[in-house]
């Protein structure tokens, strides 16, 4: 355990961010991603699900606000302009440290091939559907 660090950030994580640089993006994932066969380096978060995750990531990961997208995230692929419980919470998570920062959606061939570019993905046991978001690390400006 360490001081101020959530512990849902276990060692292996802790390092894929830490190694991450500006620029690099990190996807989190649901349960029913094919994260195995997308990944250049897969963390598992076994018994955890996607929010809990996201928020434990944005609480040592700056977010590259100087991108036009630091985000994305998958939307319901037969409803895209209804959101789903989860992405507004996904949503609410992400604005609770980036008030009004603009969250595009992709249901499709866009988010799977920027997710197949991530630095790391991390798997985790959300069952939500469609439930999906890559991350992309910014800089952390001096004291």
């Amino acid at each position: 355990m360490l001081i101020g660090v959530n512990p849902i950030l276990g060692p292996e994580l802790l390092f894929a961010l830490r190694s991450m640089g500006h620029g690099d993006e990190l996807a989190i994932v649901d349960g029913n991603y094919p994260a195995h066969s997308h990944s250049q380096n897969l963390l598992r978060a076994d018994g955890l699900g996607l929010l809990a995750v996201l928020d434990a990531v944005l609480s040592v990961t700056p977010l590259d606000t100087d991108a036009q997208s630091p985000v994305l995230r998958t939307c319901n692929y037969y409803t895209p302009d209804v959101p789903d419980a989860i992405h507004r919470d996904i949503d609410a998570t992400i604005h609770l440290r980036y008030p009004g920062l603009p969250i595009p959606t992709d249901n499709g061939s866009e988010i799977y091939d920027r997710i197949k570019q991530c630095h790391t993905i991390v798997a985790t046991s959300e069952e939500a559907l469609f439930a999906n978001i890559v991350i992309r690390k910014g800089v952390v400006l001096p004291m």
